[in-house]
């Protein structure tokens, strides 16, 4: 029987802020348990396993950056997009990093077919429009814009950045810039 008050997107939702205190990889079943003072196997009612439980997180992850991007974007073009982008992209990460690493989950197709995934590619390939890029150039600036934001972030959470004098802002903002730079003189 189900316990009363818990639900499978209040069980999503507390999985979802665990992440942010623990790491998404610490995000189990029991400890989502304790977190509602119940029994793991009272969960298994509103989710299957684990496994079902982090990808509800990644899913609802995928469509809180979704909509921060597209916030951030709207009546932008250019290389005034480009940094919304960027620094929405950014910020969603710092703060909210355990459900940061959840958007990184591999989906199955269907799963990832109706999540918020192809929302932040089409986000995505939005700002690229705006330097007049379309396919095949168009995919390869989406996997370079991501490459870059997500090695950049994640080193920035490692700690890598931070040994040297030049502040991790003043670089973040040459980042930005330097993409600005390459995607205006796109190669032929």
């Amino acid at each position: 029987m189900a316990r009363a008050g818990i639900t499978a997107d209040r069980l999503t939702q507390a999985a979802a802020e665990l992440a942010d205190e623990v790491g998404f990889d610490n995000v189990t079943v029991s400890a989502l348990a304790r977190h509602f003072g119940v029994k793991d196997a009272s969960l298994y009612s509103h989710i299957r396993n684990a496994h079902e439980l982090r990808t509800r997180v990644a899913v609802q992850s995928l469509a809180e950056l979704a909509d921060q991007v597209a916030d951030a974007i709207a009546g932008r073009a250019g290389k005034d997009a480009l940094r919304a982008f960027a620094d929405a992209y950014r910020g969603y990460a710092r703060r909210h990093p355990g459900r940061y690493a959840a958007t990184q989950l591999a989906l199955d197709p269907d799963t990832a077919a109706t999540s918020a995934a192809g929302r932040h590619a089409e986000l995505t390939r939005a700002v690229l429009r705006g330097y007049d890029l379309w396919e095949p150039d168009q995919t390869d600036a989406v996997r370079l814009l991501h490459s870059t934001f997500h090695g950049y972030v994640s080193l920035e959470r490692a700690g890598a950045f931070h040994s040297h004098p030049r502040g991790v802002e003043a670089s973040w903002t040459r980042t930005v810039d330097a993409l600005d730079s390459l995607l205006r003189a796109w190669p032929a």
